[in-house]
């Protein structure tokens, strides 16, 4: 009875972290088809309108400074690369989590090789950035991997 209930929480917390990258992965699918529609002086007049006092710290906090930064060296080639990016990214991990939640067998060793390539990538990106954002998706990944193997063991067992 007690490993039963364990595996059972166990599956929730895999359903659980499958919810949370898919609200991650809706935005970034969002954001990839904003960037790659919208021009240059569209995401300006965005984070002005974001940074207005209204939202916070105003124009000359820190994330306005940044994203004032961000935006107005931002190359049409690297707007490019930033919406495929984010479009492909988004796309890649709301097909793997559907077909994850669908409990489609063959889906689960794709997904494990997916988001692997993901650490991999997150990883590589984190000695440049040291961004905090990166070891949580990072994070996230390694915890969705070793819980996605153990579904994939458990979905084979029955």
């Amino acid at each position: 009875m007690t490993a039963f209930l364990a595996q059972k929480r166990l599956h929730l917390v895999f359903i659980f972290g499958l919810w949370c990258k898919a609200l991650l992965a809706i935005p970034e699918v969002i954001a990839g088809v904003a960037t790659l529609v919208v021009s240059r002086d569209g995401l300006l007049a965005f984070v002005v309108w974001v940074t207005d006092d209204d939202f916070g710290e105003g124009q000359h906090g820190l994330l306005a400074g940044f994203l004032f930064h961000t935006v107005q060296h931002l190359s049409i080639g690297t707007q490019k690369f930033a919406a495929i990016y984010l479009l492909g990214h988004g796309t890649l991990k709301l097909w793997l989590i559907v077909g994850l939640l669908r409990k489609k067998v063959w889906y689960f060793p794709v997904a494990i090789a997916i988001f692997t390539l993901f650490v991999a990538y997150q990883s590589y990106r984190y000695t440049m950035t040291h961004s905090p954002w990166l070891i949580f998706i990072t994070g996230l990944d390694l915890v969705i991997i070793a819980l996605t193997w153990h579904e994939y063991r458990e979905l084979r067992g029955q």
